[in-house]
């Protein structure tokens, strides 16, 4: 029998382990960080090899054709970020890109933010492939901070594309978008069976990534930036028409920012800043505590509208502001003050002059794998890796079995917009994992996957933890509500009852959606030495520990 994935009714409990938890969206990928830990290696190892893992296992959701960001403490007290996000081609200005959208049939279908002649960005297509930032962030992450060799972590992840692996029910039900974006050869040859996407259980096998994630783990990552998968991608984005170049890949580059950080409920909380959205998630937690939206009854109207409130106008500054830092200066919308300032224009009756979305909505549904990962010596990190929309641009590098992410949907061809496409630009990113200082020695590493919902995720998983006391799985499987660019309050059918009709007579569109368009998340917690880990009940998730 099909499963039904917009129900779910079994219970899950915070797993505690003593050595260490890794905790993600796909079974196998978990077991495999827990086994890398297992053998010695330390909690970023653990992140890499999971998130290798991932790209098989729950390859409808990321690739090594993506980006990967980090946001971390180290055992001797270091907080950081890593971001490997790749850029726009050198040769993609705006006049290029237009000229060629006009030109062909890669119009986007819902963009909001059309350039002077009326021409959005594409959804997906040649023209919105970014630098791949994968490749190097793995490994940097593993020399920075890991103990084991990029052969070692990658072996799990070699071994499942080679030899095969039963599909999971949620995987299974997202791969079926691929029949209809994939139409290109090199696409359907690598991720379709017989012109089919696979059912639950059926074993598949994907030996053109094996192959090219064996030739990473044998030359390292310059291979994809440098060497012959460099060349294949390049020539597959000039053979559809796009302007990537063996140079824009060469020229990427590894970062490591200082993240971005606010109080909430007595809590440290840290997020990536621009060219990520983690300022909305630090702008909308300051806006709800000025509210005292944590103070409302939990099961009460006045809770999910004063947070929704507080999201909305964060929304609506990062979704304008949030850009390139090296292109466009970016306000500290993460300040208390301005939050104040916000804060005044929230009322009874819901906000209606407040835009969300990015040039393009691609973004608002988007998928991407989190995973979070502790280990006994007090490392904690939260991981996060994506082509954004589910396959993403619909483009698969030759025969290398890498498809290519479709990132450069959510830039603006306008020539006013502060997130317009520029040669060498980075475009806004969804992609936020987070960390938390809960106490002294009190460290939580978490996110929540899934476009629009992540900083709305991270909302609703502080506030239950800090405000209403929840444990760790329970902060998890609340029910979630979230806004939505088209202006609808989004809430799951288990809102406790009462509270959406309240929502709507106060004035808020309210709609009742399925479980899987409320993101997915994933925590870790070192608690003065203590691990614990949760997952999320939408997906196909689980904590290994050991």
């Amino acid at each position: 029998m099909k499963p039904d994935l917009d129900r779910f009714d079994s219970r899950r409990s915070t797993v505690y382990a003593p050595r260490g938890v890794v905790a993600t969206s796909q079974p196998l990928a978990a077991a495999a960080g827990a086994d890398i830990l297992r053998d010695g290696g330390n909690a970023f190892d653990a992140a890499v090899a999971t998130a290798a893992t991932l790209n098989v296992v729950e390859p409808t959701s990321t690739g090594l054709g993506g980006d990967v960001f980090a946001c971390y403490r180290t055992a001797d007290g270091e907080v950081g970020a890593m971001r490997a996000a790749g850029h726009a081609p050198e040769r993609a200005t705006r006049d290029r890109v237009r000229e060629a959208v006009r030109g062909g049939s890669e119009s986007a279908t819902y963009g909001s933010d059309r350039d002077r002649e009326g021409v959005t960005m594409p959804d997906h297509g040649p023209h919105t492939v970014t630098v791949p930032g994968t490749a190097r962030g793995w490994e940097a992450t593993l020399d920075r901070f890991g103990r084991c060799s990029l052969e070692t972590v990658l072996d799990p992840a070699i071994g499942y594309a080679r030899e095969g692996y039963p599909v999971t029910e949620v995987v299974s039900a997202q791969w079926q978008h691929a029949e209809a974006l994939f139409d290109h050869d090199h696409a359907r040859e690598a991720f379709l069976f017989d012109g089919e996407s696979p059912g639950v259980g059926q074993t598949v096998r994907l030996p053109r990534l094996a192959d090219s994630l064996e030739l990473i783990a044998e030359r390292g990552a310059d291979t994809v930036y440098e060497g012959e998968i460099a060349e294949a991608i390049a020539g597959e984005v000039q053979e559809r028409g796009g302007f990537m170049t063996v140079d824009d890949l060469a020229a990427f580059e590894v970062e490591w920012p200082d993240p971005l950080s606010t109080t909430y409920g007595g809590c440290e909380v840290f997020e990536l800043g621009p060219n990520n959205q983690g300022q909305i998630a630090l702008e909308a937690l300051n806006i709800a505590s000025e509210l005292g939206a944590g103070e409302q009854p939990y099961n009460s109207a006045d809770r999910v509208h004063a947070f929704t409130e507080a999201m909305k106008l964060a929304f609506h500054d990062g979704h304008y502001h949030v850009t390139d830092p090296e292109y466009e200066t970016v306000p500290p919308l993460q300040d208390p003050g301005y939050a104040r300032e916000r804060a005044a224009e929230v009322g009874r009756e819901p906000l209606s002059d407040v835009q969300v979305g990015t040039p393009g909505a691609t973004g608002e549904d988007a998928d991407t794998v989190l995973l979070c990962v502790a280990d006994e010596a007090g490392n904690v990190v939260s991981y996060i890796n994506s082509r954004f929309a589910g396959f993403g641009s619909g483009l698969v590098a030759g025969e290398t079995g890498i498809a290519l992410q479709n990132r450069g949907a959510s830039f603006s061809l306008s020539d006013e917009h502060p997130n317009r496409l520029e040669p060498g630009k980075r475009p806004f990113h969804t992609l936020v994992p987070a960390l938390a200082r809960l106490g002294e020695d009190d460290w939580l590493a978490f996110g929540v996957m899934g476009g629009y919902m992540q900083p709305q995720g991270h909302v609703q998983v502080l506030a239950n933890l800090l405000d209403y006391d929840m444990g760790l799985q329970a902060a998890l499987d609340a029910p979630r509500w979230r806004y939505r660019a088209d202006g609808s309050l989004a809430v799951e059918e288990r809102l406790p009852d009462g509270i959406a009709p309240k929502l709507a007579r106060r004035g808020h569109d309210v709609r009742v959606l399925p479980p899987s368009l409320f993101g997915g998340a994933e925590a870790v917690r070192w608690e003065d030495g203590t691990l614990s880990g949760a997952t999320e009940p939408r997906k196909d998730g689980q904590v290994s520990g050991l």
